[in-house]
């Protein structure tokens, strides 16, 4: 069986594939995203595609390499990690109370046949109307300097998440459906691959 990459140390990603009992290993990419495209999903596919090629480059056996990037845009302005807690409540004060977008670009590659392909996913999440101490209590407990939005969806973000529409494992990192889609495309299906012994239920 050709290994699976991902391309991603996201903890989030890592426990989405995980579940479902495929092995896989994990090598992370240091190359500069950019954010750079015309429209949400043209940087999402964009930033994900630079992953995939510089982890993809690295090998020298075959392998399937699954890179993502997850952005959050309000009026179709990136929101990125904060880059301080000032910087997350201040995300989380413009989310309170509106409904924006959760974007992922996934791209793939088989770098033993040169096949790669690549797929965004959109999810719409509406905020409750957050309070001053909502907002502190939250930024207290998650600290949210690695999450896109300042905010997580499960956890403590289910008492700020009114709603979402669409996919939810999307908010999380890792469109799984979406994601075998877009393997099917390389002749990879993750039914073939998950293992009853692995994966997890919750």
């Amino acid at each position: 069986m050709t290994p699976i990459i991902l391309a991603s140390g996201s903890p989030r990603r890592k426990s989405l594939l995980a579940a479902l009992g495929v092995p896989f290993s994990v090598q992370t990419s240091d190359a500069d995203e950019p954010n750079e495209g015309d429209t949400p999903a043209e940087v999402v596919v964009g930033n994900a595609v630079i992953k995939r090629d510089d982890v993809a480059d690295r090998q020298t056996d075959p392998a399937i390499i699954i890179a993502a990037d997850t952005l959050v845009f309000y009026e179709e302005h990136v929101l990125p990690k904060p880059k301080d807690l000032d910087d997350a409540r201040r995300m989380l004060r413009l989310l309170s109370g509106n409904t924006h977008q959760v974007l992922t670009g996934i791209a793939a590659c088989h770098t033993g046949t040169g096949q790669c392909a690549e797929a965004s996913e959109t999810t719409d999440v509406t905020f409750k109307d957050l309070s001053d101490d909502e907002i502190e209590r939250f930024v207290a407990i998650v600290h949210p300097l690695d999450r896109a939005g300042a905010y997580t969806v499960d956890g403590p973000g289910s008492l700020i998440v009114a709603s979402y529409r669409g996919c939810y494992q999307n908010v999380l990192g890792l469109p799984m459906v979406r994601l075998d889609a877009l393997l099917r495309t390389l002749d990879v299906q993750l039914f073939d691959l998950m293992d009853k012994e692995g994966a997890v239920f919750l």
